[in-house]
């Protein structure tokens, strides 16, 4: 989504709120205006204010090159028209003190206090300047008829807004719970990427040292994969990373992690497993890849993987000095031909 599209889409939710305010609004004023018997020009310039400026002031927004900055003034805008009115209800005290209250609280979900702020120091004139042209009327009292006018905003805005402002938080929470998850993740193979891959080796490496619970690692990558990659182009060679990783989620438990380590470097953190389990877990994985280069719609002709397997043991006193042990056990997969498992049991600490 766009920088002015999302600005659009405040603009369309600053304008559900304002034609909902100012109709609601709307009721209390014109039960002061009637006790006053006001005079139909000022009744017309209430109609106009609560019934057309909502829809003027998304107009002018929606059409604005800065539809946010112009819909921020909207809001400084409809402060100060508050503030008009609330001189010209005299500051008949019910009414005036709800929809002040109200309209900061929305100006505040908006723009925080630095908008409110604004908004409210604008009111402040707006609200002098009407008084002195009205020769500073003072009635205060708020009758019975007055107060049931207020109910409906009372009630029904702040539901309204309160919904609004759930639905936005949850939203929000969404996206971050999003970008937590992008943060985490390779984007080429939607593995756990090796900072997170990391995390949750060196988590299972402190469980092992606190509680002494069975984990082993995985580490593996494809055999001449640099070649393949070369002859093939690249786009061959991400096809293969992914098929390597759809491999690797078929093959793993939903307690287990594997992540892309960079390149073609892949490892398994896999808990509650002991290096035989791990070994099987290993075999079955090099078995899958080697069927996966045999088949017809593979993207090379042929297409195995090493691995190196290794069990926390007594001696690997961080994660670090596990992993290492796991590369060790790769080198020797590698160097013995290839398209093999190498496991190197856990050290036992000296008697």
């Amino acid at each position: 989504m766009g920088k002015r599209e999302e600005g659009l889409g405040f603009v369309r939710l600053a304008h559900r709120l304002r034609t909902l305010g100012f109709a609601l609004g709307m009721l209390p004023v014109a039960a002061v205006l009637h006790q006053q018997q006001a005079p139909a020009w000022l009744w017309l310039l209430l109609f106009a204010n609560c019934l057309l400026w909502p829809h003027l002031a998304w107009l002018h927004a929606v059409r604005a090159a800065r539809p946010v900055q112009h819909e921020l003034f909207n809001l400084v805008a409809d402060s100060a028209m508050l503030g008009a009115w609330v001189a010209a209800m005299r500051f008949n005290l019910l009414p005036c003190v709800m929809l002040v209250s109200i309209m900061t609280m929305d100006r505040i979900s908006a723009g925080g206090w630095r908008l409110a702020t604004r908004a409210l120091l604008l009111q402040a004139v707006a609200c002098a300047l009407a008084a002195w042209a009205t020769g500073f009327a003072w009635q205060p009292v708020s009758d019975m008829f007055v107060i049931v006018a207020c109910v409906p905003m009372m009630t029904i805005y702040p539901i309204w807004l309160s919904t609004v402002t759930f639905r936005l938080g949850h939203r929000i929470r969404q996206q971050n719970r999003l970008l937590e998850e992008l943060n985490r993740t390779d984007a080429l193979t939607g593995l756990a990427n090796r900072a997170h891959w990391l995390d949750v080796a060196a988590r299972e490496m402190h469980r092992y040292l606190r509680h002494q619970r069975p984990a082993s690692l995985i580490l593996l990558d494809i055999d001449g994969f640099k070649l393949a990659n070369d002859r093939h182009g690249h786009a061959t060679g991400d096809a293969l990373l992914q098929d390597l990783a759809t491999v690797l989620r078929e093959s793993l438990r939903s307690v287990d992690t594997a992540g892309r380590l960079g390149g073609d470097e892949f490892g398994a953190v896999l808990p509650e497993t002991n290096l035989a389990s791990a070994c099987e877990v290993a075999e079955r994985i090099r078995e899958r890849v080697e069927r996966l280069g045999r088949a017809e719609d593979s993207h090379v002709q042929s297409c195995t993987v090493s691995l190196g397997v290794v069990e926390a043991g007594p001696r690997h006193r961080d994660v670090e000095a596990w992993i290492k042990q796991a590369d060790i056990a790769l080198y020797r997969a590698k160097s013995q031909g290839r398209n093999r498992v190498c496991a190197t049991a856990p050290e036992t600490a000296a008697h």
